[in-house]
C-alpha cells in the first residue's frame, strides 16, 4: 500500500473508531492533521487492550507493559509487537493490530512526541489494570486521569509547538484532558460499577464532588484556550471542550447524555466565528 493510500485508510479507521474526534481532526492542516490522527490511532490501539472485556487484568498488565517498553526504542519493531499480540490477536480490533501502520505515518519530527506519549499511556494503563482501576484518593484520581487523558493534552501541546512554534501551558493542557475524562467518568459511573465493578470515585466523595472536580479541570481547559492563536488548532480544541461542557450540564439536569441533534448543533456552533 502506498503512503497516500495508507493515509486514506488511516482516516477510514479513525472515522470508524471515533466520530467525536474525527470531526475536529479534519479542521487541522495537512501535516498536523496526520500527526494528530496517527497519535489518536496509536492511543486507541492500546486503549482497546486496556478496555477489552475478556482479557484478564494480569494479561493486560503484561501486554501493555511490553508494548510500553517497545515504544521507547529508537525505532518501532513491528515484528516484535505482533509477537507480543500473537496469543490474543484473534480478539483484537484492526486499530490495535495495525499499530505499526499508524507509527509509519507519523510525520518526520513528530515520531518521538507520539511514541513517547503512547508509551507513557501504556505504562499507566498497565499500572491501573493491575490495580483493577480502584481509585481511593484524590491523588489516585489525578494520576489515573493524567495517564488516560492529561498526557494527551501535553502531547498535543508538544505537537502544536513542533508544527507552528506556538507554546501553551502544560498544567492547563493536563487540566483540559482531565476535564474531558472526568465528564466521561460521570457519564459512565453507574455502568462502570455495575458491569465492571470499577469505581473512579475517591472514597468519601459524592457525585457532587466529582462534578466539582470536572468543573475545576474544565476551567483550566477554558484558560488553556486563551494561549491558542492559530484558528485551525482553536477549532480543533473548541469542539471536544464544548461537548464536555454541554454533557456536564445535561448530566446535572438528570439526562444520560446529549442528544445527537445537540451534538450536531454544537459542531455547527463552534465553526461560526
Amino acid at each position: 500500500m502506498s503512503n497516500k493510500d495508507l493515509q486514506k485508510d488511516a482516516m477510514r479507521v479513525l472515522k470508524e473508531t471515533s466520530r467525536t474526534f474525527y470531526i475536529p481532526i479534519t479542521f487541522l492542516q495537512k501535516e498536523l492533521k496526520m500527526a494528530v490522527s496517527t497519535a489518536y490511532l496509536a492511543m486507541r490501539a492500546i486503549d482497546e487492550i486496556e478496555d477489552h472485556d475478556t482479557l484478564s487484568n494480569d494479561v493486560k498488565f503484561d501486554i501493555l507493559t511490553e508494548v510500553s517498553n517497545l515504544l521507547k526504542a529508537s525505532s518501532f519493531d513491528e515484528n516484535e509487537y505482533l509477537k507480543i499480540l500473537e496469543p490474543i490477536k484473534d480478539i483484537l480490533p484492526e486499530v490495535t493490530l495495525r499499530l505499526g501502520d499508524w507509527i509509519r505515518l507519523i510525520p518526520d519530527g513528530a515520531e518521538k512526541i507520539v511514541t513517547n506519549a503512547t508509551s507513557e499511556m501504556a505504562f499507566g494503563m498497565a499500572k491501573w489494570a493491575k490495580a483493577n482501576w480502584q481509585v481511593h484518593t484524590r491523588e489516585d484520581l489525578d494520576e489515573y486521569t493524567y495517564y488516560v487523558a492529561g498526557l494527551v493534552g501535553v502531547m498535543l501541546s508538544n505537537l502544536w509547538e513542533w508544527n507552528t512554534g506556538m507554546k501553551t501551558n502544560r498544567d492547563l493542557a493536563i487540566g483540559y484532558g482531565r476535564g474531558l475524562q472526568a465528564v466521561n467518568i460521570l457519564r459512565n459511573q453507574k455502568e462502570d460499577l455495575a458491569e465492571r465493578g470499577v469505581s473512579f470515585v475517591p472514597d468519601g466523595w459524592t457525585r457532587e464532588d466529582l462534578f466539582a472536580y470536572a468543573e475545576e479541570n474544565l476551567d483550566k481547559a477554558d484558560r488553556y484556550m486563551k494561549d491558542i492563536n492559530k484558528k485551525t488548532i482553536l477549532l480543533f480544541c473548541r469542539l471536544p471542550l464544548a461537548l464536555a461542557h454541554k454533557t456536564l450540564n445535561a448530566l446535572k439536569d438528570g439526562k444520560e447524555k446529549m442528544t445527537r441533534d445537540e451534538v450536531e448543533e454544537t459542531v455547527k456552533e463552534i465553526q461560526v466565528d
